[in-house]
């Protein structure tokens, strides 16, 4: 392998399984990734991939190449990242990644104000309920509520949510109101789908879902709240956006619990100003929350 150029061909064929996967990722047509692996492939007089009817599948020299591939794109993503870093201007493009409950009601006006201050500043904002990968420059900056363990990351808690336990007021009427202690026995319950939050399945803001019956899973927040104001079942929702939809009623008040949401930049982007500029307003959205 010569060059990052090839490298990057490389990952993404070996990464997606198929040259229209590592075309999409790339930004470029399937016929130039199918070329480029080709000639990497007769640069260096081995067979990287076999070729299936559905799928690339790395060769024993392809797994060999995987570690040293990845070493020259995290020396690449280091070099942007350093550079990026040496900017001191309010103008340029920021990514962030939040999911899309957080960004409807606290990066979205943090953005605004942002804009409204800085003209020069463009966003670029992808909410996932997967994290971003902030090492490869995904994003340049999380708002999030798991707290990363990485070194390279700096990490500020921005505040403290509650949840709560809620249903559709159409769904209260037909079903009764859920009795705390009884485990939501007669209740329908409307979930994450549970690779993604285990601890869902087990309890909603400490009361025990065993005698509940699991009516509707999501991967996605906007979903939950949709399934559970379209009367499908009782869930466990932020408060500052259930509190605000008038088809959602709050039950068993007693029962809440709180997490913590984390801002995240890596360390050789966080003191840039058009980051900095950032941080200080979508901290701002969080201190005037109520």
């Amino acid at each position: 392998m010569t060059n990052w150029d090839n490298a990057r061909f490389f990952l993404a064929v070996a990464r997606t399984g198929t040259l229209r996967g590592a075309a999409t990722r790339l930004g470029v047509d399937q016929a130039t990734v199918g070329r480029r692996i080709a000639l990497l492939e007769e640069a260096l007089s081995a067979r990287l991939f076999l070729r299936t009817p559905t799928m690339y599948v790395l060769t024993s020299a392809g797994e060999a190449l995987i570690a040293p591939a990845e070493a020259m794109e995290q020396a690449v993503h280091q070099i942007e990242r350093r550079i990026v870093g040496m900017d001191d201007q309010l103008c340029g493009t920021i990514r962030i990644a939040t999911t899309d409950t957080l960004g409807r009601r606290f990066v979205v006006p943090a953005i605004a104000k942002l804009r409204a201050a800085h003209r020069g500043i463009d966003v670029v904002c992808v909410t996932s309920p997967d994290i971003a990968n902030l090492t490869r420059r995904e994003a340049d900056i999380a708002i999030r509520t798991l707290r990363p363990e990485s070194p390279d990351l700096i990490v500020r808690r921005l505040g403290q949510l509650e949840s709560g336990i809620y249903a559709s007021r159409a769904y209260l009427a037909a079903r009764g109101e859920p009795s705390e202690g009884g485990a939501f026995e007669g209740h329908d319950l409307v979930m994450y789908q549970q690779p993604l939050v285990p601890s869902m399945w087990d309890a909603l803001c400490g009361e025990p879902t065993q005698r509940g019956r699991v009516a509707f899973q999501t991967s996605s927040t906007m979903m939950l709240f949709e399934a559970a104001i379209a009367g499908l079942g009782v869930t466990e929702l932020p408060c500052f956006r259930a509190d605000s939809e008038p088809e959602l009623v709050r039950v068993m008040r007693d029962r809440r619990d709180c997490f913590d949401v984390w801002l995240v930049a890596h360390a050789d982007l966080y003191k840039t100003a058009r980051i900095q500029a950032f941080i200080e307003a979508i901290a701002r959205e969080f201190e005037q929350a109520p």
